[in-house]
């Protein structure tokens, strides 16, 4: 073989033309209509051909068009406009800077094991992805001080086609980097690639950096597909989530150890990191080692101040869905890092196990994020429920309803959804602000002022486009096929530009039952085959490669799209991306999503269809039990009312549910028009459902403001990072000193608490009060060796299910009263001595309803220092 020897042609660009590759470097053109249309000015078809990548469409436009565009004034303007647009949202001041003066010096990384920022860009699988997209982009457009961290894939997830027969077929293309919006990270000063080294047990692999900026964020791509890597190492970075449990270790070692190595590298030490998802909690390891080696540090010590700085989201909603490793696993892995730590190999083991006889095999990655930071959310009000539950073993003593497990309810990012044409209506009505606050409340109250018969026209256009397109995508699938002339040419025809157009598209999982709506043929074929009032389904989304039954979902509604009285009314889009998304959320008129509750940790397809003004026919699980609930059948519906199926018995039930609410409700509002007397078919057919109509703008105007990734981020910035930066200073200013006194403190309670007891509890009022009327009590509580600096005492009250359980108790702290020295009073209120001894706490239970309730009473630790004051796990009831 001859030794190759790589370089990169770029494009010749004119001098008047080099603005162009300033914007198509920079992801911002994704969420920026004027950039958009820039490109597609340039050569529309090959715009299409390119996936909408501005570099490649850069690359293999004609040199003629572009010396051709280099002397056309309309172009040149729209150019300089359009990179106008782009310097006035780089330098404007952000909404952090005006919020958050004090902290200028923060700087939040974000690891995510993928990002759905654009399709021309694929590292990421779905969902989980694309929320990192549209988190970077937000941080960009509030102005965060933030930086993404990912792994640059040298296949990314899989494109996906189907055989004749609807089987899924998986290929895996290389990514052309050099032909993607990145650029390389080079050494500072130096034309030379900025690479690091990761260490791995018996050998160092070295990655190279991508960056891609979004917006004025940029995020770093690592990269092992060089030649100073082995063979087996160059494939850490190539396919996302393949390979066996030990290929995912080396993937999530490079994302999380690598991860800090490289902004370390590039002089971007960060003040606060941000786990989305356990797959980066390695990162934790690292940091903590960096103290220890760096600063001197204990292991205890450096873990307390980078657990300060740690922040932990979690989409996860079943113990099936984590990452979990074997033991030998782990110790293979981590033993060169074990050993600078100074720790036990069961010391590192114990960082990623729950407890419990079980646990003595397994190594959960979101353990050891837990266990490595000190702020944890779900993503959404009901997965929060659920993960409190499922982690409720981290903290045994505490009610489930108390477990620190938050709760941020995902949102999306809203000028990358609202459809242009959307988004053009909302410049004339709302003003421009729409796409910059896009959580301002009274702004999006004024699309009520949209005219119905203009926001309808909008509507109807996306449909027939989204129809069009599936014909096209319907057509070149079937010429890939090689499917006969008559077939190919029959996809011209498929679906109804006038239909109610009914959207399903995600992962093909079992338990988000795609195939639901067909479970009576009967049935649905009748509701479809009315040809007076239109209904046709359209599907997408792709099978994990190793889910046979979720590929064979897919396989069932391509057989049923074949089947008589469905053909031409269902579809299959094949290779689901966020292009096809980005067509299905803003041209279906109802988004169905039919998950068995609560196995969706939020989900975030319904929110772009809904700010597109498709209506949400939904189980009421994830952000949809928290919409309806708020907003009830104003924006939707809900299937069902929230029941919970331990198994497939629930099928059947909302099966039924979900026809009901289509033939009685849905499809007649649809079609309830403004037709009078003997109008045609097809005048009635144009004439505008006004009830309709007035739902989708309550959808826009309600649901946009709340489920969007501004509010989202904003109440991640307030809630978790400000709060983190500034008690990561506090913890490692003055040579580690916060961390040092409240590891000291810590251990000092550790060693006390087996002597902590509530020796006695007093009710001064009768079991019987009235409403208003407070319960007096009093307790007293021996502390052994710590005093009431160091510990809240605490009333937990409620009313009862049935007078015996106490599952939702609100929490009163009580006062301290007087010391008792050798069982008697010592008078006064002092304590500020050896502190042993006891102590009577006093506190009063206010009433405000009547019926059975109950107390108890309970000690914590306690100290100012701690984030929350749930990090000891040490409860003692009386």
């Amino acid at each position: 073989m001859p030794t190759l020897r790589t370089y990169t042609v770029v494009p010749r660009l004119p001098a008047s033309l080099e603005r162009l590759r300033e914007i198509a470097e920079n992801l911002w053109w994704s969420w920026a209509a004027d950039a958009r249309e820039l490109f597609m000015r340039i050569d529309g078809e090959l715009w299409e051909r390119v996936r909408g990548n501005p570099i490649e469409l850069l690359v293999r436009v004609d040199q003629k068009r572009l010396d051709e565009l280099a002397t056309d004034d309309a172009f040149l303007g729209r150019l300089d406009f359009a990179h106008a647009i782009l310097q006035r949202y780089m330098t404007r001041e952000g909404w952090f800077a005006k919020t958050f003066p004090a902290c200028a010096g923060a700087r939040i990384a974000y690891f995510s094991m993928e990002y759905g920022i654009h399709e021309c860009l694929p590292i990421y699988s779905g969902g989980l992805g694309v929320l990192a997209g549209d988190h970077l982009k937000t941080a960009s457009d509030l102005g965060l001080p933030l930086v993404g961290i990912g792994l640059a894939y040298a296949e990314g997830y899989f494109r996906q086609a189907l055989n004749r027969d609807g089987l899924q077929q998986e290929r895996y293309p290389v990514n052309d980097w050099h032909r993607m919006p990145v650029s390389p990270v080079m050494q500072s000063g130096s034309d030379k690639r900025l690479v690091i080294d990761v260490t791995y047990p018996d050998r160092v692999v070295k990655a190279q950096l991508w960056k891609a900026q979004v917006g004025r964020v940029p995020l770093f791509l690592l990269d092992t597909n060089i030649a100073e890597n082995r063979a087996e190492d160059r494939t850490i970075t190539g396919p996302l989530y393949g390979g066996d449990s030990e290929f995912r270790v080396r993937q999530e070692i490079m994302l999380g150890i690598g991860g800090v190595h490289a902004l370390e590298a590039m002089g971007l030490s960060p003040t606060v990191c941000h786990m989305n998802e356990g797959h980066s909690a390695f990162l934790a390891i690292e940091r903590i080692g960096r103290l220890v080696r760096d600063r001197g540090a204990t292991f205890a010590v450096a873990t307390e101040a980078c657990s300060a700085q740690n922040v932990f989201t979690t989409h996860t909603p079943v113990p099936a869905g984590l990452d979990v490793f074997a033991s030998d696993l782990v110790r293979k892995y981590l033993e060169p890092y074990r050993s600078a730590l100074g720790i036990t190999e069961e010391q590192v083991l114990a960082l990623g196990r729950a407890g419990g006889e079980d646990e003595k095999q397994k190594f959960q990655m979101p353990v050891l994020a837990i266990h490595t930071s000190d702020h944890y959310n779900a993503v959404s009000a009901l997965h929060g429920e659920v993960s409190r539950k499922m982690w409720s073993k981290l903290w045994p003593d505490l009610p489930e309803h108390e477990i620190p497990i938050q709760s941020i309810t995902n949102g999306v990012h809203t000028p990358s959804w609202v459809s242009d044409e959307m988004g053009a209506l909302f410049n004339r009505y709302l003003g421009p602000r729409w796409s910059e606050t896009p959580d301002d409340k009274n702004l999006w109250a004024r699309v009520h002022e949209i005219p119905d018969a203009e926001l309808w026209e909008v509507h109807e256009h996306r449909r027939h486009r989204l129809v069009q397109l599936c014909r096209r995508w319907l057509r070149a699938a079937a010429e890939r096929r090689g499917e006969s002339r008559e077939d190919v040419a029959a996809c011209d025809e498929l679906l109804d530009p006038r239909a109610l157009t009914v959207g399903f598209a995600r992962r093909f999982a079992t338990y988000k039952r795609a195939t639901l709506l067909f479970s009576d043929i009967e049935r649905v074929t009748r509701l479809l085959g009315d040809s007076s009032r239109p209904v046709q389904l359209v599907f997408a989304g792709k099978a994990h490669p190793q889910d046979k039954p979720g590929k064979e979902l897919i396989r069932s509604i391509v057989h049923l799209a074949r089947s008589a009285g469905l053909s031409g009314k269902v579809c299959f889009i094949e290779d689901y991306d966020m292009r096809i998304a980005r067509a299905l959320v803003s041209g279906v008129d109802v988004w169905l999503n039919t998950p068995r509750r609560p196995l969706e940790a939020s989900g975030t397809s319904g929110m772009k269809a809904a700010m597109n003004g498709a209506l949400n026919v939904s189980v009421l699980d994830g952000w949809w039990d928290e919409a309806f609930a708020a907003h009830g059948r104003d924006v939707g519906w809900a299937i069902g009312h929230g029941e919970e199926y331990t198994d497939e018995s629930g099928d059947a039930v909302e099966a039924e549910l979900l026809y009901d609410l289509l033939e009685r409700d849905v499809i007649p509002t649809f079609f309830e028009r403004e037709a009078h007397g003997s109008q045609s078919e097809e005048r009635a057919m144009s004439a505008l459902p006004r009830r309709w109509i007035r739902k989708m703008k309550n959808c826009i105007g309600y649901l946009t403001p709340e489920f969007n990734t501004a509010r989202m981020v904003r109440e991640y910035t307030e809630r978790f990072y400000v709060p983190s930066h500034q008690l990561w200073h506090r913890m490692v200013d003055g040579d580690l000193r916060g961390a040092r006194e409240l590891w000291a403190w810590k251990e000092r309670v550790r060693k006390a608490w087996p002597a902590v007891k509530v020796i006695q509890v007093a009710q001064k009022t009768s079991d019987s009060v009235r409403v208003g009327d407070a319960v007096r009590v009093s307790a007293t509580v021996d502390l052994g060796e710590l005093t009431p600096e160091d510990v809240v005492v605490e009333l937990y009250y409620g009313p009862t299910a049935g007078g015996l359980t106490l599952e939702h108790g609100a929490v009163l702290r009580m006062k301290v009263e007087e010391q008792e020295v050798d069982g008697s009073a010592g008078g006064g209120t002092s304590h500020t001595g050896s502190g042993r001894g006891r102590y009577r706490y006093v506190g009063e239970i206010p009433t405000r309803e009547s019926g059975a309730h109950a107390y108890a009473v309970r000690v914590m630790p306690y100290s100012a220092a701690m984030s929350h004051p749930y990090e000891t796990s040490l409860v003692r009831w009386d």
